[in-house]
């Protein structure tokens, strides 16, 4: 077992008239905190952005597949691997390999989304193309393969699995408890949603024909966000060598500080990056830097952001005073506090959160 290290991120960002994330009414989630209405994203919306986005920065051996199409990835695979198995006996093979490893097909409407890696979608196909040759009776070959198939299904997660986790209500010895904490992001300040009235015209319609071909309304609002997240180190250090590791912590960095839900963003043309992220490393526990906003940031004579960041350092300050020590190292991005941090660039944290879990790897070797 490890020593224990958490890396804490704490990000202030500004969004303008927006509905990045949406109830089932179609408003924009909301929460109250401190006694008064916040604007709210859900952790799970921005995670979701978070993993397409590292579809984009890394290798399929990084990233994983959350989907109800298993079958079909595996079926897809087995075909691609042998050409002596038709497509009808391919997707035999797929579903009795899922059922031998623990994992429903995903033909009911009602079975859970599941997390899978392309190594082991890989790893499945191999062994449904032994199976496929094996002639020994059906029995003998369940019982023969059911345990090499519940290791393959274990084996090889990806990063974005071992980050965010894997729940498997059929199975739960699948199960990979998440090496991240994502926090829902709520507003610093007390928010109101607003309502946007428009009107669509007709190009094709009858030039007499007055008023709108289409009209409705877009509930939304605007606001200053603070979101947290944090990334237990040790955890992850158990399933990934010591290059893999850096890169996830760096790329975990990478795509929660740049990623943003994509929800109405063609209306609303909201993509923003952060106005200050604040980074620490600790070893006795992570701390969310919420309590910070629980009386709501007043914005007359001046907005928000100012007065955020200022009440995150001061909140963080009497933190360590009161309640535990200074984190081991840390980092601002977009603010300089000369009396707490000194201001780095974006680039030069990345390679600093690089350069540190490369540091801890080696003192776990």
């Amino acid at each position: 077992m490890g020593k224990n290290l958490y890396v804490d991120f704490h990000v202030i960002q500004t969004v303008p008239p927006s509905c990045i994330n949406r109830d089932d009414t179609g408003s924009p989630k909301t929460a109250v905190y401190g006694g008064t209405m916040r604007a709210r994203v859900s952790s799970q919306s921005w995670k979701r952005a978070m993993r397409l986005m590292f579809k984009d920065l890394f290798t399929e051996t990084f990233t994983g597949y959350r989907t109800k199409k298993t079958a079909e990835l595996v079926l897809q695979k087995i075909c691609e691997d042998n050409s002596d198995i038709s497509a009808e006996e391919a997707e035999k093979m797929a579903k009795t390999v899922l059922e031998l490893a623990g994992v429903k097909a995903g033909s009911d409407k009602k079975d859970a989304l599941f997390f899978i890696s392309s190594q082991q979608v890989s790893e499945l196909a191999k062994l449904a193309g032994e199976y496929y040759h094996d002639e020994a009776a059906k029995k003998e070959k369940d019982k023969a393969f059911k345990p090499l198939l519940e290791k393959a299904i274990n084996d090889h997660p990806s990063v974005d699995i071992l980050l965010f986790g894997r729940m498997a209500a059929s199975n739960p010895s699948l199960n990979y408890d998440a090496a991240a904490q994502v926090a829902h992001s709520i507003s610093t300040h007390t928010i109101n949603n607003e309502y946007d009235y428009f009107t669509a015209v007709d190009d094709c319609g009858q030039e007499d024909n007055a008023g709108a071909g289409h009209l409705g309304t877009v509930e939304f609002n605007s606001s200053t966000l603070y979101r947290y997240a944090s990334v237990n180190v040790r955890e992850l250090a158990e399933n990934l060598k010591p290059d893999e590791l850096k890169t996830a912590v760096r790329g975990f960095t990478d795509v929660f500080v740049r990623s943003m839900p994509t929800g109405k963003q063609n209306t609303f043309a909201n993509r923003t990056l952060p106005d200050l992220v604040y980074v620490t490393l600790r070893k006795d526990q992570p701390i969310n830097l919420a309590g910070a906003f629980e009386k709501p940031i007043d914005g007359r004579n001046g907005g928000y952001v100012e007065k955020s960041a200022e009440r995150l350092v001061r909140h963080a300050k009497k933190v360590y005073k009161m309640y535990t020590a200074a984190p081991e190292k840390s980092w601002m991005v977009g603010k300089e506090f000369e009396d707490f941090l000194p201001e780095i660039k974006f680039s030069k944290l990345l390679e600093e959160i690089e350069y540190e879990i490369g540091q801890y790897s080696l003192g776990e070797e």
